[in-house]
């Protein structure tokens, strides 16, 4: 365990000082944030007064090994828009994303793998059918398309729900559920035909042969073997999580991470973009290292190397 946590954490290092280059690079070619902090009638010699005072008037190299020094130090810089430490930013907004994230997912996993041991069990049956047809479904509608629609139908029609904000638990439902809707298709799919498999195999059968109530062999016996595929599934499914945040995020208000770097985007908000892409990617590292972690919980016979 100790070798493959040694080894995964260089392979680490080596993802984020790749990373960092490829943020660093495109961040600062896709345009000078000085202009848009000035006002239009400003004179040249006030924007390199400016550009000398942020530390854009060095060379690119200089500034992306300064920008390295910073990322060591967990220290971005302050924000060019909101004069506050980049980090401390990100760090603020990040509980909202995730909270948001988080629900999503549980709700998707809660309502997605019963549906789709229910649809093997019931293989090529009227349930089958309409359970596959709702996650095919719910897997194909753009997640914009189903947010939109949802504050039209659930808060403009029938005003049951907010539109915007997260100040109630109310907040948290359309946000929470367009993203649940696209993730419950492939937890249902992942899960169906992963119990298809293991329902067919050997042990199973062995299991039903000695008597065991039908419940034991399905949620004991063959969900645990069956599990792995699916949270593999999960685990890549948090990526699309923290990337649709930033579309559902923006459609919904969301005071969360993703509407955050998309406002620090347009405003070219280097330290904040910076600060706030790193900091999602180490997340991932640690998701992916627990969801290999998790296998070896799950299947005694897989082992980390």
């Amino acid at each position: 365990m100790l070798t493959y946590l040694g080894r995964r954490l260089v392979m680490s290092l080596v993802v984020l000082f790749g990373l960092s280059l490829l943020v660093f690079t495109m961040v600062n070619l896709s345009g000078d944030p000085v202009r848009l902090l000035l006002p239009p009638d400003a004179t040249n010699a006030q924007v390199d007064e400016l550009r000398r005072t942020l530390g854009l008037d060095a060379p690119l190299v200089e500034r992306y090994w300064r920008f390295l020094g910073q990322f060591v130090r967990f220290d971005f810089g302050d924000s060019l828009q909101f004069r506050q430490d980049a980090l401390g930013l990100v760090l603020e907004r990040l509980p909202a994303t995730l909270s948001l994230a988080g629900l999503a997912i549980l709700l998707a996993v809660v309502v997605g793998v019963p549906l789709g041991v229910l649809a093997a069990l019931r293989r090529d049956g009227a349930s089958d059918a309409v359970i596959t047809g709702v996650a095919v479904t719910g897997q194909s509608l753009p997640v914009f398309w189903v947010a939109v629609m949802g504050i039209l139908l659930f808060a403009v029609q029938l005003k049951w729900l907010p539109a915007a904000g997260a100040a109630t638990w109310r907040h948290y439902v359309l946000p929470t559920g367009t993203l649940a809707l696209f993730l419950l298709g492939g937890i249902v799919r992942m899960t169906r035909i992963s119990m298809l498999e293991v329902l067919g195999a050997a042990y199973v059968r062995t299991a039903s042969a000695k008597g065991l109530r039908r419940g034991r062999v399905v949620w004991r016996h063959a969900l645990r073997n069956a599990a792995i595929p699916v949270v593999t599934v999960i685990g890549l499914q948090l990526r699309f999580v923290l990337g649709g945040s930033v579309i559902t995020e923006t459609v919904f208000a969301w005071p969360g991470l993703g509407r955050l770097l998309v406002r620090s985007v347009y405003a070219r908000d280097y330290p904040v973009v910076e600060a706030g892409v790193l900091v999602v990617a180490v997340f991932l590292i640690l998701v992916n290292t627990l969801v290999d972690i998790t296998f070896t919980l799950l299947n005694p016979r897989v082992r980390l190397q």
